[in-house]
């Protein structure tokens, strides 16, 4: 599959590499670069940015993006560690809404980036949540978790992001607040 990440970062490059390891042909694309191309070239599209940048970057691709897969990796937060948006929606639904021509789905915002490429930390396997509303997003993009070795768990409609966004606020003050640090993670025993 052709696949764009756009975000040249932690997360970003960690899913190249895991993505690029199963086959995939990978384009990253970072601030400077032609996302628009990148877009253009991708079956499916990664959005791996900070969140403040989500919508310069969706302004840029959106008509080359039409009728694909988003998969909004991004953690919808604040530079205070606070959630960017209210409880009633998440940042995936607003993606949703600025993209009603794309096919929405969230994931891999619950995991560290150290844990990205191999779906494991420490030899345990982590949970792959996937929420989406679209069936075929939420099918291409449990593959895509379960390549990488995350343990794919469909996590219901893309409203249930918001559990999603808050669970990546609470790994990310256990791993830094708390001191775990950013070699642990939460699965899913079922």
């Amino acid at each position: 599959m052709k696949i764009a990440i756009i975000g040249k970062g932690n997360v970003g490059s960690a899913l190249q590499a895991g993505l690029s390891r199963n086959g995939h042909d990978v384009r990253p694309v970072g601030r400077g670069d032609d996302l628009s191309a990148a877009a253009e070239f991708a079956d499916l599209v990664i959005l791996a940015v900070p969140f403040s940048e989500v919508d310069n970057v969706t302004r840029k691709v959106t008509d080359k993006i039409a009728g694909k897969v988003v998969i909004d990796a991004t953690n919808a937060l604040n530079p205070d560690y606070t959630l960017a948006v209210a409880s009633n929606t998440s940042g995936a639904e607003e993606l949703q809404k600025k993209l009603p021509g794309v096919k929405v789905a969230k994931a891999f915002n619950t995991s560290f980036a150290s844990a990205m490429a191999t779906g494991q930390v420490k030899g345990e396997q982590l949970a792959g949540l996937v929420a989406a509303d679209d069936a075929d997003a939420k099918a291409q993009t449990l593959s895509l978790v379960e390549q990488l070795g995350f343990d794919p768990i469909d996590a219901g409609p893309l409203a249930n992001a918001r559990l999603l966004e808050s669970l990546a606020l609470l790994n990310i003050k256990l791993g830094f607040v708390q001191g775990y640090g950013p070699n642990s993670g939460f699965r899913l025993v079922h």
